[in-house]
This record gives structure tokens, C-alpha cells and sequence, in this order.
């Protein structure tokens, strides 16, 4: 585990580390162990006027930067962030209670490549070509940033998502006000104060606080577009709410990925291999598999080796724990109403010790209609179902209300490629799963949301069309 520090998170408004303007703040609980370990402001209307006003001032001048200068700072944010990688794993792994080890072999490299990535996609913005489509007249594109962004961030991965979520917003020209997860603030203030050495003040501003402060930069009227990673419960009512205003509003919201398994794979090492991705982060991924769909022939030797390979994983060293008691509370009560025919192969616990951590769990005998089918689990839960054909496999990956990542394990290209077609998600991994690169989009349909992170279609959500003609 990380060594304890305490921290006193501030909120970063127009370059300045600044408490909330009430002195109102909210304790920080390390979920590893349970205890407090720092606070962090509790915003109100006045430190959201004050970010958004900052972000508003710095837009006059940031949007008129030329690609070429966005990207350096975004290069030298990336190197700097490395010089202070061991600051950004202790305040990550001290709200978030993850194995240090994890976050900064498997996370940090891919934030720093986030950045690296959009710092020279802003240079290669695709436009059409200018022509005469009216007599003695000519007509060209220009594409230009939307404004000052209000972006929010959920818990999961604090600091991979405040990096998706900036880098391609400035990177287009824009300003941002972020507002993390109350419950893992820490590494995204962190990254502020290592953005200002390379920014103009009110570029990035971060105000920390809760549901309500998240409400108020939605409704702020200096604000153009809201892109939130969150629950559906909260994309619905952002939207409602943006809605109002008439601001563009970019989604990703919750998961509930199937991965059909088909009977000519290698069972133990395609178990293996969803295993070790399943229960990645305690299971607290939107795009974990977390309802295997395996043919009835080999479903009962699938299941043998999925729960042995569960069953081997360590709470605490394999992965960290689940966000808050809350968030444990809510796994325990989807495993607590099973209906009598499900079974749990292996875990259904809270792992014993400090701390949040729940044994990797795995429910079989489950129906389609079945609650734990149905929603979304964020959790160490996994559930395995037969199939009986091709056909059946793929009705059941779609009959559920979220679109964001599905998968097929095959070794047969036809077969993958069908399934890649009928799927509705906007990610499809084939005998591969949870791998994400900065040059492709992630974003899902349906209740999953629209919008992209990641990738040229992600930098293009951050901008607007303008038509000039000559």
C-alpha cells in the first residue's frame, strides 16, 4: 500500500490554489483503510462564478494560440507530470486506495501519452477543401473552439479521466473549468499545479466539491459545452439541465460490457486472460466484462477455470478496493437480492481487514431478466451464462440498455466479423479486452452515452463549424 500522507486539497482558480470561498470542506477517506487521511474544498456559487469568470477572461487569449503553441504546453505538462510521477501516485493512490505499483506501470504511462497524443493532433485538424459552390464565390470551413468547457469526473480513474477530458479541450483552443469526484479530488489538483508552470492562469481551473457544485458550472452561463463521465442517472440529468441553455453536451456514462466466449477458443487461457482484466480495479470500469455469455459446451469448463482464477486473486495486492463503504454497500445489496437460482461460485464477501475491498466474485445460474444482469455492477462481480447458438449469444450481449463495450472471443474471422457488426456498442474487442489507445475513440451508445474521448473524433467534439464564404 501507499505510505499515509494527509493532504490539503485546494481548488485552482485562475492560477491561483485557492480554499472555497465559504471555508466549507469535505473529508477525504482513503478506502484502503478507512480512515481519514486529508480534506478538500466544498465549493459553492461563489467558486464556481470565480473559475468560470477566470476561464472566460483566459479564453479571449487561449483561443487565439496557434496549434503549434497549444501542443508545446501540452508536451511540456507531459514531461512534467513524469518529473512529479511519484507525487501524482501517492495522491492517487491515497483517495483511490489502488496498488501503487498498478497506477504507475499501467495508468500513468498511457495519461502522459494522452497528452502527447492531442498535443500534435491539434496541429492535423481535417477540413475540407475550399471550392465555388455558387457562382463567383468561394467557400471554406473553419473549425474553432466551442469556449469555456465545465467538464466533470468520476472516481473510477481520476487522473486518466481529468487528462481525457483536458488535453483535447485545450488542445482545440478551449478554456476549462473540471470538477472532480468529491471522493478523489487529490491527483487532479495535483495536476493543475503542475499544468500552471506551463499555462496561462484561467486556462485549467479546478474547483472540487459535490453534486451541487457539479450543478452549478452546468447551469453557469459562461459555459458552451458540458462533458461529464458519470452515472446514467447523472448524463440524464445534465443533459435536462444543459438542455436549458442549449449547450452542446458530450456523455460517457455507465457500462455493462458482455463478452460472448465461443467453444473453439483455449478455455484456460481465455479464462485467464478475462480474469485478470475482469476484476482489474476492483471491477470499477465502465467497459469491465462483466457478464460472460459462453457456449453451452464448454460453459461448465469455462466456469471451472474462471473461478479458479478468480478465486487465486488477493484483495489488496491483485487489486484495490472498492471507492467508499457506499459503493460497497451497493455491491453487497445486488449479491444480497440474487434470486434463488443464481449461484455464487466463489467470493460474495467483503474481504476481511481495513478498508473497502470485496473478495472477485462470480455468479452463475443467472437469468437475462436478472437484476445483476440488467445494471451495471462496478464492482469485483461477474457473471457467466450459456448460450445455446450464435444467434442466442448475440440477442443476449444487446438486451441490456447500455452501448459501450462489448467483445467476442473466436478464432474464426467470419464469426468475429458478424458479431462485430450486430453488436451495439461503440467498442467491440476481439479476443482482447479493456485496451484502450489515444489515436481511437471511446465513447458507447444508447444509455451509455454519446460523444467520444480519446482520438481525432474526441479532439472534434471540442470544436464548431463555421462557414465563410469569400
Amino acid at each position: 500500500m501507499a505510505e499515509t500522507r494527509t493532504y490539503t486539497v485546494l481548488n485552482h482558480i485562475g492560477g491561483a490554489d485557492l480554499p472555497a470561498a465559504s471555508g466549507a470542506t469535505t473529508e477525504l477517506v482513503d478506502p484502503a483503510t478507512g480512515r481519514t487521511h486529508g480534506t478538500a474544498p466544498l465549493s459553492g456559487s461563489q467558486d464556481t462564478d470565480a473559475a468560470c469568470g477566470a476561464a472566460a477572461a483566459a479564453y479571449e487569449l487561449w483561443s487565439t494560440t496557434t496549434p503549434a503553441e497549444r501542443g508545446l504546453a501540452l508536451l511540456r505538462i507531459a514531461d512534467a507530470m513524469e518529473r512529479h510521477a511519484d507525487e501524482l501516485v501517492a495522491a492517487e493512490t491515497a483517495d483511490t486506495g489502488k496498488p501503487a505499483d498498478l497506477f504507475r506501470g499501467d495508468e500513468l504511462p498511457a495519461i502522459t501519452d494522452t497528452l502527447r497524443y492531442f498535443a500534435g493532433a491539434a496541429r492535423n485538424l481535417p477540413g475540407a477543401a475550399a471550392g465555388e459552390y455558387t457562382e463567383g464565390r468561394t467557400s471554406l470551413l473553419r473549425r474553432e473552439p466551442v469556449g469555456v468547457c465545465a467538464q466533470i469526473t468520476p472516481w473510477n480513474y481520476p487522473l486518466m479521466m481529468a487528462v481525457w477530458k483536458i488535453a483535447p479541450a485545450i488542445a482545440a483552443g478551449n478554456t476549462t473549468v473540471l470538477k472532480p469526484a468529491d471522493t478523489t479530488p487529490s491527483s487532479t489538483a495535483l495536476l493543475a499545479r503542475i499544468a500552471a508552470g506551463h499555462l496561462p492562469a484561467g486556462v485549467l481551473n479546478v474547483v472540487c466539491g459535490n453534486r451541487d457544485t457539479g450543478r452549478a458550472l452546468v447551469a453557469h452561463p459562461a459555459t458552451r459545452l458540458i462533458a461529464v463521465t458519470g452515472s446514467v442517472r447523472a448524463g440524464q440529468e445534465i443533459a435536462a439541465a444543459a438542455a436549458a441553455d442549449l449547450k452542446r453536451v458530450h456523455l460517457e456514462l455507465g457500462g455493462n460490457a458482455p463478452v460472448i466466449v465461443h467453444d473453439d477458443v483455449d478455455v484456460e487461457t481465455t479464462a485467464a486472460q478475462l480474469a485478470a482484466v475482469a476484476y482489474y480495479n476492483a471491477g470499477q470500469d465502465c467497459t469491465a466484462p462483466t457478464r460472460l455469455l459462453v457456449d453451452a459446451r464448454i460453459h461448465d469448463a469455462f466456469v471451472d477455470a474462471f473461478t479458479a482464477h478468480a478465486a487465486a486473486l488477493t484483495p489488496g495486492v491483485d487489486f484495490g478496493p472498492l471507492n467508499s463503504a457506499s459503493q460497497r454497500a451497493a455491491v453487497k445489496g445486488l449479491l444480497d437480492r440474487l434470486p434463488g437460482h443464481a449461484k455464487i461460485a466463489t467470493g460474495g464477501c467483503e474481504a476481511p481487514g481495513p478498508g473497502f475491498f470485496h473478495q472477485a466474485t462470480v455468479v452463475t445460474g443467472v437469468h437475462q431478466s436478472d437484476e445483476i444482469v440488467q445494471e451495471e455492477i462496478f464492482g469485483p462481480v461477474v457473471t457467466v451464462q450459456p448460450f445455446t447458438d450464435e444467434s442466442e449469444a448475440l440477442r443476449l450481449a444487446n438486451d441490456v440498455r447500455y452501448g459501450l463495450a462489448a467483445g467476442v472471443w473466436t478464432t474464426n474471422h467470419e464469426r468475429a466479423m458478424r458479431a462485430m457488426r450486430a453488436l451495439r456498442t461503440g467498442i467491440v474487442w476481439v479476443n482482447t479486452h479493456g485496451t484502450t489507445v489515444s489515436e481511437m475513440p471511446h465513447g458507447g451508445v444508447r444509455h451509455s452515452g454519446y460523444g467520444s474521448d480519446l482520438s481525432l473524433a474526441g479532439l472534434l467534439d471540442y470544436t464548431q463549424v463555421k462557414h465563410v464564404m469569400l
